[in-house]
């Protein structure tokens, strides 16, 4: 790809300038709505490259909490049931360094014993997705009947 007065060149390792340089042209081409376009494209790139393992157990509340956030902001996750696999179990207490759950990795770093909200928290303040509203009224801060 040329360098079409963005200021920034095609490095396959400069990272975030190639990105930058695909949104930018981006909003050039868009003409008088490119402040919407910018930020849809820079959201969309962010999205995929979020890499997210989810350990829940199928029916408790504070796991269903955190699906609810991440299907909230449309990411992919791995949805991990920790009870019905004890290996995968042991893989979350191994990386997380306690057994609560839900713990939730995301690119890397580790959220342990979180609530819907704490994920959301922590993706917003990490600037990996921006603030949307949802119609879904799944608590995300909520444990079990039970607990």
């Amino acid at each position: 790809m040329q360098d079409q007065g963005t200021g920034f060149e095609e490095n396959p390792d400069a990272g975030e300038k190639a990105v930058l340089s695909r949104v930018l042209q981006f909003g050039y081409n868009c003409e008088r709505n490119y402040l919407s376009g910018y930020k849809e494209v820079l959201v969309s790139e962010t999205k995929e490259s979020i890499q997210v393992k989810a350990y829940l157990k199928p029916t408790c509340g504070w796991s269903n909490g955190v699906r609810a956030v991440l299907r909230k902001y449309s990411l992919p996750y791995e949805d991990i049931d920790i009870l019905s696999n004890p290996v995968a179990y042991m893989e979350m207490v191994k990386k997380s360094h306690q057994r609560l759950s839900p713990c939730v990795e995301i690119n890397g770093v580790m959220l342990a014993d979180v609530s819907g909200e704490e994920v959301e928290s922590y993706l917003l303040q990490e600037g990996l997705v921006e603030r949307v509203e949802s119609s879904d009224n799944t608590p995300t801060n909520q444990g079990c009947p039970s607990h």
